[in-house]
């Protein structure tokens, strides 16, 4: 298994994975990027075309997993600034910790004949390492911890707590019984 940052060259092996329902009912990986409104406006071809966009401006939205050259999991990470809904703090339970710059997984996509084996857990220490590479000192989620419950495409698209917890991250904030936030510190980086 390997893993590669989404770029353009890569854009055929996302469609791929994300089939015509673009992973989860035409969400092209847009749900955090757009308001509302624009979101349920955009469902399907053109989430498909702001995502692409997306990519062909430069941007490495995320990481793609590879079995041999089979794409078979999606993580999205980014600074938390390219995400609209938390850049703007349209989510009361998402609102920021404090005022330190953090890069945020927010997705998770897993091939069918993938899920269940731990494939999660690689695709979240991959994009834990990547976001390092590229200079981040902090990594947020937004996890769902529940027991109550939700759908499976709920619980694959945020991950749940265990996951998280299991990659070595800690609980900062929590203003939703079900949805915590919870970080990443890389060694220069502490906890306050």
């Amino acid at each position: 298994m390997h893993y590669q940052p989404l770029m353009s060259e890569h854009w055929p092996d996302l469609e791929r994975l994300f089939g015509e329902k673009g992973a989860f009912s035409g969400c092209w990986c847009m749900w955090w990027r757009l308001t509302g409104p624009q979101y349920k406006e955009c469902r399907g071809q053109a989430n498909k075309d702001a995502f692409k966009s997306v990519v062909e401006a430069g941007e490495v939205p995320g990481i793609l997993a590879y079995s041999g050259d089979e794409p078979i999991g999606w993580c999205a990470i980014a600074p938390r600034d390219a995400y609209l809904r938390l850049r703007e703090e349209r989510i009361r339970i998402f609102k920021s910790v404090d005022d330190r710059p953090v890069w945020s997984v927010t997705c998770f996509f897993v091939a069918k004949p993938f899920r269940e084996q731990g494939m999660m857990l690689k695709l979240l220490q991959a994009a834990v390492a990547f976001a390092g590479e590229q200079g981040a000192q902090i990594v947020e989620g937004y996890p769902i911890d529940s027991e109550q419950p939700v759908t499976r495409e709920d619980a694959f698209a945020v991950g749940p707590l265990s996951i998280f917890r299991k990659a070595g991250f800690v609980e900062v904030a929590r203003r939703h019984e079900a949805r915590p936030i919870v970080r990443y510190y890389f060694d220069s980086a502490t906890a306050e």
